[in-house]
């Protein structure tokens, strides 16, 4: 591609960032691992908006579509972190027909659990379990941080057509997911932690430009015309969504505290202390 050109922008988000869903430790394994973690108060939070001081969002997919030729496109299958009881990268690319491998790198087993989905409901894909590393130690509590590679799991995503979002969650940790897109050409980006996105040697030409966030709604489209060695500039800006949005939330149940299971539990955030 000598004559291509490059589309950049950012994405920010309005309306402040949503509460994150929240996780009582208590009623899922590992706790104590797990609650390193956690708010200090016994619960786990999903905290799936990264935000910057400007409102620039992260995890964001931006991508062309109905590109009819380009540069070449050789895709690069995702690794996905099963690390301190949640999956790293949140948001990645991913393909049809084509492998995502998942490595648990904790000292506790985790199960994976991933579908399709779309507005008409999830699919399942694949169910397996997550082995850990036989070398970790086996009591490990609020001050085990130490990471070993077990076995990596490789499975290959076949997606129903017209279907494009990849949803993997643990099915010992609800807290613990992972979202991907289906992409079908190189023009695409994942959104940096500034909200900034660059796609380069692209074809001049009309396009649809989207970008979209697994939990801020619709996508967002925009019509772009790229032109030789030239350089478009676009932005999206996405709503925050409002009101009730998941069955988890953080609350003071005393029926579920730190004493439910009978006997003392060291639930303590070690690594990260977490703030609603």
């Amino acid at each position: 591609m000598t004559d291509g050109g490059a589309v950049t922008g950012k994405v920010t988000i309005t309306g402040g960032k949503p509460s994150p869903k929240g996780f009582n430790l208590v009623t899922f394994p590992d706790p104590v691992y797990c609650g390193r973690i956690s708010t200090g108060t016994g619960w786990r939070l999903l905290n799936e908006f990264t935000i910057a001081p400007d409102g620039g969002l992260k995890d964001v997919v931006v991508m062309l579509v109905d590109v009819p030729k380009g540069k070449a496109f050789t895709f690069t299958p995702p690794t996905i972190e099963a690390r301190d009881c949640r999956f790293s990268p949140f948001v990645s690319v991913v393909q049809d027909q084509q492998d995502v491998t998942v490595v648990n790198m904790d000292p506790v087993m985790h199960d994976i659990q991933a579908y399709e989905t779309s507005h008409l409901g999830p699919r399942v894909l694949f169910n397996m379990p997550l082995p850990m590393n036989q070398h970790h130690r086996r009591n490990v509590g609020s001050d085990s941080h130490e990471h070993l590679a077990g076995q990596p799991m490789k499975e290959r995503i076949h997606l129903t057509k017209g279907r494009r979002i990849f949803v993997m969650q643990c099915g010992f940790h609800a807290y613990m997911e992972s979202w991907g897109m289906a992409v079908e050409n190189p023009y695409y980006a994942v959104t940096a932690s500034d909200g900034s996105f660059t796609l380069t040697d692209v074809p001049p030409g009309d396009y649809t430009l989207v970008a979209w966030h697994p939990q801020a709604g619709q996508a967002l489209e925009q019509k772009v015309t790229v032109t030789a060695k030239g350089t478009v500039t676009t932005n999206f800006q996405f709503k925050a969504p409002t009101g009730h949005r998941s069955a988890h939330e953080m609350m003071e149940n005393p029926h579920f505290g730190l004493e439910a299971l009978g006997k003392s539990l060291d639930i303590r955030p070690t690594l990260e202390l977490q703030k609603p």
